[in-house]
């Protein structure tokens, strides 16, 4: 127990350990949780998957303080410390004793009456103490990370509408002939995706925290830059642009093979842009404005599947394991974002005739 606190709140990287305990603890709840949410009606299917996070947190952080309980209460029992009354010898004596400890309560009815006896308990004591300061200082940063992530995402709402989409996104940024706020944006979601990266991989549990906002999340997100990233180097000219879209995609996909990596998780073959499709996305684009090279060519398009071909899969294992909808290249009909609509005014035209363009 104390080896899984240490690399789950401590240790800043992701550990290859076979068998873990925390590990095998999310597998099962999540499989329970997500069975549950199948039994709810639909439009509270989301909300309850948001509430595994932040809950199964507060769950493992129990569990590891009861199991360090009934560890104490075990080797004590086991080695037969005395204790005072002397009539205290069973198993519940002791687990009583360790529980008091942990929790630096002491009543003083039952107590160690032995040097080796005294010294466990001082042990225990202590490292009750100090797992509870490392509790409280790691919520902060959990939730600081957290707000971090949600603050890019939050922004893809008016540059790639909700849900994002690389179509959308590659329209909206089409006006500019210079490309220089399209290469700005690449720019800032590479330094997201190395955040996302290193905050996952240092607290998996954030992979199941849901976004603030619906139609909104951080694989959708680190989808839409993915796939934003592979059109530009498969069809665009500029060479200026081509070549971050090249480092932001390096770094995207290193942040989705390394977080299906720490879930375990095997690549799933999934097609999510047909050849129609394609044809589709690059008659809007042309219409908007955005030069391209030879896209509508069977080279150009190969290109585009082999880019695909190195991080969709790897995404759509995400998608399947955290019940998280994958964005589509092609944006829906007549997009409304999220700023666009409140709890008073909600526009609910997405939601009724909302659908891909082709």
């Amino acid at each position: 127990i104390l080896l899984e606190a240490f690399e789950s709140l401590v240790l800043p990287r992701r550990i290859e350990r076979r068998f873990r305990l925390t590990r095998v603890f999310y597998r099962r709840l999540w499989a329970v949780w997500r069975k549950i949410s199948h039994l709810l009606p639909d439009s509270f299917d989301d909300t309850f998957l948001s509430y595994f996070g932040p809950l199964s947190l507060l769950l493992l952080l129990t569990v590891w303080g009861c199991s360090l309980v009934f560890g104490f209460s075990l080797l004590e029992w086991g080695l037969s410390i005395p204790l005072h009354p002397a009539s205290a010898t069973h198993l519940g004596d002791y687990l009583y004793l360790s529980a008091t400890t942990f929790v630096t309560l002491g009543y003083g009815d039952l107590y160690p009456a032995s040097g080796l006896a005294r010294f466990l308990c001082d042990a225990e004591a202590g490292l009750g103490f100090g797992f509870l300061a490392i509790v409280i200082g790691y919520l902060p940063v959990l939730y600081g990370a957290f707000s971090q992530r949600e603050v890019e995402i939050a922004m893809l709402d008016a540059r790639a509408s909700s849900p994002p989409s690389a179509g959308e996104m590659l329209r909206r940024t089409a006006v500019d002939p210079e490309n220089s706020g399209l290469r700005e944006m690449l720019r800032d979601y590479e330094r997201w995706s190395a955040e996302l990266l290193e905050s996952h991989l240092s607290f998996p549990v954030l992979m199941y925290y849901r976004s603030q906002h619906d139609r909104q999340s951080w694989l959708s997100a680190l989808t839409t830059i993915l796939d934003t990233s592979a059109f530009i180097v498969a069809v665009q000219p500029d060479e200026k642009i081509a070549y971050q879209a090249r480092m932001t995609f390096a770094m995207a996909r290193h942040a989705a093979i390394d977080l299906a990596l720490t879930l375990d998780k095997r690549p799933t073959a999934r097609e999510r842009l047909s050849a129609p499709d394609y044809a589709a996305l690059c008659e809007m684009l042309v219409v908007a404005g955005m030069p391209l090279r030879d896209a509508a060519s069977a080279p150009t398009e190969a290109r585009l599947r082999e880019l695909r071909n190195l991080y969709e899969p790897y995404i759509a294992s995400l998608a399947q394991i955290l019940a998280i909808e994958l964005p589509t290249w092609l944006p829906v009909v007549d997009p409304v974002d999220n700023w666009q609509t409140s709890g008073w005014d909600r526009d609910d035209h997405f939601f009724q005739h909302g659908k891909p363009t082709s």
